[in-house]
């Protein structure tokens, strides 16, 4: 931001505290989901010193604002009853009030654009037309790159309806109206996603710069900062010059020259020198503390070859679940689905590296995964089939967080393998009901497909030459071998952009995620 910009974001500050106002941040709108069942932070800006009371559902807390103008409070935890509510904040001088407000959960829907894409083009007139979902609200909010920590992201909450529907993030809507459906209660989608961008962009410079594990990146972040202070150094004499020369142009009554071009924040998004940081800034922290039930994270396309991308998440997950005060906060994200001509390699690779490490962030605890693997489009990196992604996404809420009984809430997991003689033998987790050679249908579940053979399992020996490999289903368990490897150390699954035919699925109609079993 430029010093003109800042007076006068400044100026105008000023101006609405010396008139008195309260103000909330854009997430407290007129028909906003705040969390049931946890203490609800809500936080906004008065005068300084002034005392604000906050009341909803009957109860009511009090805060001071800082020297600031800031204040914070917690809500008691309340329960989800269905009725609207009023939002009231009073202070010594002004009050605002919020309205149809309903206690729900809150899910915050984050990361590219595949999270962000809208119901509006998916081609479902029918679900768009069936919308009318008042219960399910969706806060969208915009886009916002910022060099320092922003105070409030625009935005306003949307009911669910035929109108509203076609904008609101499809991954999130089929999320909210199985949720819905199974649970009966409201269900809020806090959505704060922006196409083609980095998981760095979603994380904070403290993060970054504290992480040793990613010290060839924090030391390009520390670079573009030291090159940043030297710039800064050398406009520092031009910007005393035009603070003279514009004290004397307007004692002279002359036009005030134009102010020096000051250098750009290295971390900008007219520098991106790294790319990073401007969204967590932007479009996180001021959601921040925003009491939620969960995450849904659909992200990866952008972080494809990055063989550090298990890390980052890691490292990003750690951080909203403090930003956002829950440490076991649940984190559910999408596997990337197939894109691109299919690969014939046995050795795969492309987009089968990102896939393995969005599989082995599986061990982060309180995460769940939607592979996607079978619903992709190979022309467009934006598949229509959301509604199977948001689906099985519910999957993994309504096992670990609604606890409803019978719910398998994935497809088969590879657990381990050994090898017996000239065959190797893999094991699975969330197998469900049993393995199966699967068909999947446009939409839904995938059916048995007993006459196909198991596609997509490549073998390999200690010499690292890879081979397709026969495979089948021994109970619960899938033997590989191929007569070209008489001595198999590693198997391969789906390991490849695009693994048009893989086909191992559990009876729940689930299908198996893509994995390798060496490190190679």
């Amino acid at each position: 931001m430029r010093w003109p910009e800042a007076c006068f974001l400044m100026l105008l500050a000023c101006a609405v505290k010396a008139r008195g106002e309260i103000t909330l941040p854009s997430v407290f709108s007129d028909h906003a989901v705040l969390q049931r069942d946890k203490p609800i932070p809500v936080w906004g800006k008065a005068l300084p010193g002034e005392r604000v009371s906050v009341s909803l559902g009957g109860n009511s807390r009090d805060a001071t604002a800082d020297a600031a103008g800031r204040w914070r409070l917690m809500l008691p935890p309340m329960p989800a009853d269905g009725r609207p509510q009023t939002l009231e904040v009073k202070g010594a001088h002004a009050s605002v009030s919020r309205s149809d407000i309903l206690l729900g959960d809150v899910w915050l829907c984050s990361g590219q654009s595949n999270m962000e894409w809208g119901l509006g083009g998916c081609d479902v007139p029918q679900d768009i037309a069936a919308a009318d979902l008042p219960r399910i609200r969706n806060f969208h909010a915009a886009y916002q790159f910022a060099e320092t920590p922003a105070d409030d992201v625009s935005g306003s909450w949307a009911v669910c309806s035929p109108g509203s529907a076609p904008g609101i993030t499809a991954a999130g809507f089929y999320f909210a109206r199985r949720i819905h459906a199974e649970t009966g209660v409201p269900v809020g989608l806090l959505t704060s996603a922006v196409g083609g961008t980095n998981i760095e962009l979603w994380m904070s410079a403290e993060t970054l710069l504290k992480a040793p594990e990613l010290s060839g990146y924090t030391g390009e972040m520390r670079a573009s900062l030291a090159l940043y202070q030297n710039e800064l150094r050398g406009i520092l004499p031009a910007a005393r010059s035009w603070v003279q020369a514009g004290e004397a142009a307007a004692k002279a009554g002359r036009e005030i020259p134009p102010p020096p071009v000051w250098p750009a924040h290295p971390f900008s998004d007219r520098v991106m020198r790294p790319r990073c940081v401007l969204l967590h800034q932007g479009m996180i922290h001021p959601l921040a503390p925003y009491a939620l039930r969960g995450v849904l994270w659909y992200q990866g396309e952008n972080n494809a070859g990055d063989p550090q991308y298990a890390i980052k998440k890691r490292l990003l997950i750690g951080e909203w679940r403090s930003l956002f005060r829950d440490p076991e906060l649940p984190f559910y994200f999408v596997q990337l689905a197939a894109f691109e001509k299919p690969d014939e390699q046995p050795a795969g690779g492309g987009w089968g590296h990102v896939r393995d490490l969005q599989r082995r962030c599986l061990e982060i605890p309180r995460t769940g995964m939607a592979c996607a693997i079978d619903i992709g489009d190979a022309a467009d990196i934006h598949p229509k089939n959301k509604e199977d992604v948001g689906e099985r996404l519910a999957l993994w809420a309504l096992h670990d967080v609604y606890q409803k009984p019978g719910v398998v809430p994935s497809g088969p997991l590879y657990q381990e393998m050994s090898v017996e003689g000239d065959r190797i033998r893999l094991r699975f987790g969330m197998a469900g009901g049993g393995l199966m050679v699967g068909r999947k249908p446009a939409r839904g579940r995938a059916v048995p497909d007993p006459d196909e053979p198991l596609r997509r399992f490549a073998i390999a020996g200690e010499d690292r030459r890879w081979f397709w490999a026969q495979a089948m289903i021994e109970g619960g368990s899938v033997t590989v071998r191929s007569p070209e490897v008489p001595r198999p150390v590693a198997v391969r699954y789906a390991f490849s952009s695009n693994p048009e035919g893989a086909n191992l699925y559990n009876r729940e109609g689930l299908p198996a995620s893509p994995f390798r079993t060496d490190d190679w």
